[in-house]
This record gives C-alpha cells, sequence and structure tokens, in this order.
C-alpha cells in the first residue's frame, strides 16, 4: 500500500468523518483513501470555500474535520479560510499536496505559509513514520485546538508502506478536561459571594455539552445575570436572566446593566475588545474574573484580578460543591424590575426605531424581524462580515449556542456561504440561512453551486445596498470619495437562479410572501433572497468595530 492510501486510510480511522476540499492530482490518491475508509468528501467549487465549511462543521459538530487541498496554488487559496479557523483555535486539518523542488512551479514555501497564519506546519517525512504522524496530527488538532498544516511531499506519498509500520495511538474521541485546582475553585467562590451585580459572560468554552447547565446553576445561587459573546450566542436562549451578546452587538439594556456590574466572570471567554467595547463594559471598580482551560489565555486581552486555570464545565461543578454562598431568592443582580426590564427591552427587535423603508429599499431591520417570523425557529445561521452583520446576528433568534456559526475572527468578507454549508452539514435536522452581504455573495457566489449540489434547503439573505457599505459609511461622512467601494445594481436573485435556486427580490414586507411561501412548500430547491436594503446609516456596531482598526 502506498503512504497517500495509508495515511487516508489512518486518517479516516482516527475519527475525521468530513473532509472538504478541491482535489488535483497531489491529494487525490490521499482523498479517494478516505472516502473508501468511510469519510465523506465535500466538493467544493473554491479551495477559500472549502476551508470555511471545514472550519464551520468543526465548530458545530465538535469534532475534527478534515481540508485536501493540492499542492501550491491549491494551499495559497485556501490560506483566509485557514486563518479564519487558526485565529478562531478551530481543531482542523489541512492536508496538503507539496513538492519540495524549489525549481518546481508548484513549489511555494509551505510551512511557511501555514506559520505565516497561525496554523501549526508538520509534515509526513517517510514511509515508515506516515501512518504515525498523521494520526500525531489528528491528536494535535483536537487536544491543543488548532490548525494543523500535515504536508504531504509527493515523493512519499508514492513510497510503499512497510507491512509493520500499521500501528498507531488512535486519539481519544474528545479533548480532556483540565481540572481546576481547588484554591481557584475556592477564590472564585469568595468573588462571587462578595458580589452584588454580578454577571457571566460565556464563551466558546463554554458550548461543551454540560456547559448551560452547571453555569446556569451557579448563577442562579449567586444571583448572577448571563450573556455571551457572539460565538456562544445562543447558549442561554430562553432563560428569564439572559442579557444576550456582551459587546459591540449588545443592546441598549444589555449595555447598561454589564456596564454596571460589580464582578465580570468571563467563562472561557476572551473578554477581548469585541466583547467588552474596547474595556468600556467594565467599570472602573469591577472585580474581573477569567475561567478558561488554556492558562496563556488567561489576562491575554486585559488585566483580571483572578484567573483560572480549569475546564468552564468542571470548574462551575466544583464551585458549586463547595456549598454555602447565596440561594435562590431575588438575590445578587436579580430584581423584579430587572427581570421585567429584560423582558421587555433585552432584545433588538424590541428597541423602537425609526422605520427607513421606502417603496424601492426595505429598512434591515424591518426586513429580518419579518424573516425571524416567517422561518422555522430550528435554524442555524451563517452570517458573513460587513455593515449588516449585525441584523442577522441580533435580529435572527437562534435556538441554542449551535444555532449561530459566527466566523469572524479575520473579519474577512466572502466567507458567510460556506460557513452556512458547513454548518449546515454538522447540523442537518435544522434549515440552514446564510446572511451576506453583496459585496460577501458575490465574492463567494461559486459555493451557491455546492448548495444547489448538496441539496441544502438552504435561505441565502443578501442584504443588498450596492456597496462595501462599512467603507460607505466610515468614509462618507469625512467628504471622501466613495467610487471605490460602489457598483451599479446587480441582480442577484438572476445569478442564484442561474445556480438552480428559487430567488426572489424584496423591496417591501409585500414582496416576502414568496418566502413564506416558500418556508411552507418542500423546499425542493434552495431559496436567495435579494434584499434592496436603505443606505441611509452605518449599523450600530460599524463604529466599534473600526475602533479595532
Amino acid at each position: 500500500m502506498k503512504v497517500a492510501e495509508a495515511v487516508g486510510r489512518a486518517l479516516s480511522a482516527s475519527g475525521v468523518g468530513h473532509v472538504f476540499g478541491v482535489v488535483g492530482s497531489g491529494n487525490f490518491h490521499l482523498t479517494n483513501a478516505m472516502v473508501a475508509a468511510g469519510s465523506r468528501f465535500v466538493a467544493a467549487r473554491h479551495e477559500g470555500g472549502a476551508a470555511t465549511m471545514a472550519d464551520a462543521y468543526a465548530r458545530m459538530s465538535g469534532t475534527v474535520a478534515a481540508l485536501s487541498v493540492h499542492q501550491g496554488p491549491g494551499l495559497t487559496n485556501a490560506l483566509t479560510g485557514v486563518a479564519e479557523a487558526a485565529k478562531s483555535r478551530t481543531p482542523l486539518l489541512v492536508l496538503a499536496a507539496e513538492v519540495t523542488e524549489p525549481r518546481s512551479n508548484f513549489y511555494v514555501d509551505q510551512e511557511a505559509l501555514a506559520r505565516a497564519v497561525g496554523a501549526v506546519p508538520v509534515r509526513v517525512t517517510s514511509a515508515e513514520g506516515a501512518v504515525g504522524e498523521a494520526c500525531t496530527a489528528v491528536r494535535r488538532a483536537l487536544h491543543e485546538r488548532r490548525t494543523v498544516l500535515l504536508n504531504l511531499p509527493l515523493r512519499v506519498q508514492e513510497l510503499d508502506v512497510p507491512d509493520d509500520a500499521w500501528t498507531w495511538s488512535a486519539p481519544p474521541p474528545k479533548r480532556m478536561a483540565v481540572e481546576p485546582a481547588a484554591a481557584d475553585v475556592a477564590a472564585l467562590s469568595q468573588v462571587l459571594e462578595r458580589a452584588r451585580r454580578p454577571v457571566f459572560v460565556a464563551g466558546r468554552g463554554s458550548r461543551a455539552p454540560g456547559g448551560r447547565d452547571a453555569l446556569e446553576a451557579v448563577a442562579e445561587r449567586y444571583g448572577a445575570l448571563l450573556a455571551t459573546s457572539a460565538v456562544a450566542r445562543g447558549l442561554f436562549h430562553g432563560n428569564p436572566w439572559s442579557l444576550d451578546v456582551s459587546g459591540g452587538f449588545s443592546s441598549p439594556l444589555t449595555t447598561e446593566l454589564i456596564g454596571a456590574a460589580d464582578t465580570i466572570v468571563g467563562w472561557g471567554c476572551a473578554l477581548n475588545m469585541w466583547t467588552m467595547r474596547h474595556g468600556r463594559l467594565i467599570g472602573a471598580d469591577t472585580t474581573v474574573v477569567q475561567v478558561d482551560d488554556d492558562a496563556s489565555a488567561l489576562g491575554a486581552h486585559r488585566d483580571v484580578h483572578l484567573g483560572v486555570t480549569g475546564d468552564v464545565e468542571l470548574t462551575a461543578r466544583r464551585v458549586l460543591e463547595t456549598g454555602g454562598g447565596k440561594r435562590q431568592g431575588g438575590q445578587g443582580y436579580r430584581t423584579a424590575d430587572i427581570a421585567a426590564a429584560i423582558a421587555a427591552r433585552v432584545r433588538w427587535r424590541d428597541v423602537p426605531y425609526e422605520d427607513t423603508s421606502s417603496r424601492e429599499r426595505i429598512d434591515p431591520r424591518t426586513l429580518t424581524i419579518a424573516l425571524d417570523d416567517i422561518l422555522p425557529a430550528e435554524r442555524v445561521i451563517g452570517v458573513d462580515s460587513g455593515n449588516f452583520m449585525g441584523y442577522p446576528s441580533m435580529y435572527l433568534s437562534v435556538p441554542d449556542e449551535n444555532g449561530l456559526c459566527f466566523t469572524q475572527a479575520f473579519q474577512s468578507i466572502g466567507l458567510g456561504l460556506a460557513t452556512a454549508i458547513g454548518a449546515a452539514l454538522a447540523q442537518p435536522d435544522r434549515l440552514p440561512v446564510a446572511a451576506l452581504g453583496d459585496g460577501g455573495a458575490m465574492m463567494g457566489a461559486a459555493e451557491l453551486d455546492t448548495v444547489r449540489r448538496l441539496g441544502l434547503p438552504m435561505v441565502v439573505v443578501v442584504y443588498n445596498d450596492d456597496a462595501y457599505g462599512a467603507e460607505v459609511h466610515h468614509f462618507g461622512p469625512g467628504g471622501y470619495p466613495l467610487e471605490t467601494v460602489e457598483f451599479p445594481p446587480t441582480d442577484i436573485a438572476a445569478v442564484a437562479r442561474g445556480y438552480g435556486f428559487e430567488a426572489v427580490t424584496v423591496r417591501t414586507l409585500a414582496d416576502l410572501k414568496a418566502v413564506e411561501d416558500w418556508t411552507a412548500g418542500p423546499r425542493s430547491a434552495p431559496l436567495l433572497i435579494d434584499a434592496k436594503v436603505v443606505r441611509d446609516q452605518g449599523a450600530w456596531w460599524l463604529e466599534e468595530a473600526f475602533r479595532g482598526h
């Protein structure tokens, strides 16, 4: 058996059940070996789309996914998606064929490319060690939560694997939970016992099974309000003390309540500039605690008064086991007045606004509230980047922490459609919704073919303002010329029909009748909504976004 086939079979046996990619000569045999061994291959139309699909699938399935690419340009095409995955610490395995002869037209320093975007480069070096090296790459992706580039030199792929080189240790199916130190648990309990207005902010590290129950129990004991970072949105859906998302997407009430907290605990949350609005959500006298199973993450974005190294669920359970502390009954931040305010005003759709819709263009708030009511509640949403992104991220509800896939660590536009595809495959029982701006929709349009080919009953919503809206609203008030970021009107609905979609152009609420009909029907083809949205103002979160530039 050749190395290419042996590695493919070993990766499948190690639990890599889904591989995304574009197949060329260099990754042909490897990919087919994985398929023969039981992995599912999802063919994308561009390596960039494949990388983001794999990233989203890994995030929403809780498993290691793989990306398979050709040597040289196959990898460079995928780099933006690989960078997003690496910055998000997605357990992703990038399988790249490699040429090692500098005179080859396919040659690039693939190891340097990986390091440049934050991925971990490794290489299959010999026929004798190939299987073990591949399985080690899987183990690193899983247990270190890293995006790992496994380079597979062409000359090594063609070698015969010795009969005695098939022994390896398969990685456990999940990362081992980190036990917090007893002293840290005691210190955290003491902080919570002193708190009068505590707020918990749960991040990516809280999304594991059992995380919600454990955090809700601790919050109930100490009277804490509950919020999440954007990537964990939906974790506390339905809880009457949930503030939804903390940070740039916060509603006015959420901003007010978090800003008045005397204690903020980040549970598996970076407490970065986005989640804490560049620190402005943290009062001068607020005690800040961070719990994370990676010690290097503690205090990485801001100073904390107490850092606890430990798994979120385990740490919360250990706090509960300490006994004592506050009990149920309107204590801490949980008062009747605050409960009433949360019920009435925490959702963005409940915040009054002036509807600026016209006969030609619809207000994105009005559009998104209507879609929230029309589309089934059991949904999984993938969101692109751009001026529009706050509307679907905050006006569309999600049923739980697996309802929103937020690939925004690199802030690239053009990833949203591929994000929704990967999320849809990981959550097949839900309606997939892709929310895109017109710029990102056109950039990633090739993957409309992938949606149709896979038979996904997806709704693609394009917030179409005929421009790169973030730049228009950021630079326009200064009187700068905008010709470089504005475009003639584009019939994106017609583009979608060419890919086999049903499509509707929406200018007013009446046009959404077609969406209602599609939702009620067989959904035999995906639907694209080309929503002509107003261009009169920047989104509320835009100023926050540009503060980070």
